[in-house]
């Protein structure tokens, strides 16, 4: 029987290997039931492969721990039976409705009352008004809902989602978030990887991969605090010529444009200060600001290290 832990994630030195390459490595992680955690990072940093790990797809080659109570080793079955998980890519059935596709997969989790479950998962995704129209014909936004409506079907107290908001329209993606936190208020745990630093910033609390490897975790505040990464802004004429003068300089490790204005980011502040004065001039207006969540990971990621070198 699962746990009653208040984690629904709690694993230590989770790690995979296909052949000589170590795709995540030795990684620690706990979630809180009814969090929405973001696991965040380039691609190829092992993202799928953690989550495929802790749904019970994939078996670790080490580590330990528990996804709801459960091993994560040698109760994987159990784990499935509980754990909703949205794939990156559509992966239902083109020729089949909505109903039909959310019916077979209430069918195959053996949902009782499947008939009820499968109008009431219509209407909750707002899908009832289009239940007869084949999948193959939806948008990028309603296979999105469609997915997550079958994600859904079964009840699962966790749901992992990898990616679910790629290619989808703006509107879709809000309203697809605004149905992830109603979700978690009703209890439901969720762990997303996603690539939009706007959704990273709506999540409780972020971890980052890189390579396999875990750089940093915790809520938005301590990892920005973590980075201890200086940003100034540098607005004025000749952006291009200033940007090209700053890169290479001591203490300056990224030259980022931003509309009308450069975003300059360093570690060291004063020789980030420095190099910006040597190369701005009085019609420059420099200023220092907060670092955004995107300067910190891009800084994280030029800093680790390569294991497909």
């Amino acid at each position: 029987m699962p746990s009653s832990s208040s984690f629904a994630i709690d694993v230590t030195g989770v790690t995979k290997r296909f052949g000589a390459k170590t795709v995540v490595n030795g990684i620690d992680l706990q979630v809180k039931r009814g969090e929405i955690y973001g696991f965040l990072g380039p691609n190829g940093s092992g993202k799928t492969t953690f989550i495929r790990m802790l749904c019970g797809l994939l078996t670790p080659d080490a580590g330990t721990g528990t996804c709801l109570g459960f091993d994560v080793r040698t109760q994987q079955a159990d784990i499935k039976r509980h754990v909703g998980y949205m794939t990156q890519r559509f992966s239902y059935y083109e020729d089949l409705s909505i109903r039909e596709n959310l019916d077979f997969i209430a069918r195959l989790y053996d949902v009782p009352d499947r008939r009820s479950a499968v109008q009431q998962s219509l209407e909750r995704l707002g899908l009832a008004n289009r239940s007869h129209q084949l999948a193959g014909e939806l948008s990028g936004g309603w296979k999105q809902r469609l997915a997550l409506a079958a994600s859904l079907i079964h009840t699962p107290q966790l749901l992992l989602l990898d990616e679910p908001t790629a290619g989808v329209d703006p509107k879709a993606r809000r309203d697809f978030w605004d149905e992830i936190h109603r979700l978690a208020a009703e209890g439901l745990t969720v762990l997303i990887t996603t690539h939009y630093m706007d959704e990273a910033e709506r999540c409780h609390r972020l971890a980052y991969l890189a390579y396999g490897n875990l750089l940093t975790r915790g809520s938005l505040a301590d990892v920005l605090a973590a980075a201890r990464l200086t940003t100034w802004s540098v607005a004025g004429p000749n952006l291009a010529r200033i940007a090209a003068a700053l890169r290479g300089r001591p203490g300056v490790e990224q030259v980022v444009a931003f509309g009308n204005t450069l975003h300059v980011s360093g570690h060291e502040a004063a020789r980030l200060a420095a190099a910006i004065s040597a190369v701005s001039t009085p019609a420059h207006e420099c200023r220092e600001i907060s670092s955004s969540l995107e300067d910190v990971f891009i800084s994280l990621m030029d800093r680790a290290e390569d294991n497909f070198k």
